[in-house]
């Protein structure tokens, strides 16, 4: 296994828990949320194909706001990327995280505020909790697709999966990733086993928790160094 610095360590930790992070929303969302997935982009396009052929319990409106939301979650990651694209870049990944991090933690404000005073979200607050965690993970998803670290994509795990199995069907023995790529899919697993429990307790809890983890991951950017990969990201100074 090839040696890293210990800012590499720190920082695929921090897309390690962010990946259990996708795990915690998704069961939030799936499960109390109207069966969508608000940082699963590619779920959401066929829920929305499912809703408009008239599968029962799918919304066409719920699928089109997590869609409208993730688009505008991307939008402003290139905005912000363009906005730092000349500091350090662990500051620039600092930065697109704690900006997830507050939009969860007004999230879970939002599901407390309602949730404790009836027991049961009503439609307005239900689509703000899909608004917020929907932008949050979409610049997310911007953030990680800029940054393009192989099988860390925090959120979308087919591709991971394939090449995971391929690569051990093309060179068996020598396939040097298969432990980023196995961790990935455990911790999303995990994280979606995690928010199951949660959401026992109450919504508030499981966003309360992501929003936590995910302001973890932001200080951890802060007190690091700029990876090489990170560096060759920067435009070249003139």
């Amino acid at each position: 296994m090839d040696s890293l610095t210990n800012s590499e360590r720190i920082l695929y930790g921090s897309l390690y828990c962010l990946t259990f992070v996708t795990g915690l929303v998704d069961a939030g969302s799936w499960v109390a949320m109207g069966h969508v997935l608000t940082a699963n982009m590619t779920g959401n396009i066929i829920f929305l194909g499912f809703a408009l052929g008239g599968v029962p319990g799918l919304s066409i409106r719920r699928s089109a706001t997590v869609l409208g939301f993730g688009l505008a979650g991307g939008f402003l990651a290139g905005k912000l990327d363009s906005l730092l694209g000349k500091r350090p870049r662990n500051l620039w990944l600092a930065a697109a995280f704690g900006f997830e991090a507050l939009l969860l933690f007004s999230g879970m404000t939002v599901a407390w505020y309602f949730q404790s005073r009836g027991g049961q979200l009503i439609s307005a607050a239900l689509y703000a909790i899909i608004a917020l965690t929907a932008l949050g993970m979409g610049m997310r998803n911007g953030t990680v697709k800029r940054f393009a670290v192989p099988d860390l994509t925090t959120t979308v795990l087919t591709l991971t999966v394939a090449a995971l199995a391929l690569d051990f069907s093309l060179t068996p023995g020598n396939n040097p990733r298969w432990r980023r790529r196995v961790g990935s899919v455990l911790m999303m697993f995990s994280g979606a086993f995690v928010g199951v429990r949660l959401l026992k307790h109450s919504l508030a809890l499981l966003l309360g928790a992501s929003a936590v983890l995910t302001a973890f991951c932001t200080l951890a950017q802060i007190y690091r160094e700029e990876t090489q990969h990170e560096a060759e990201l920067r435009p070249q100074q003139r």
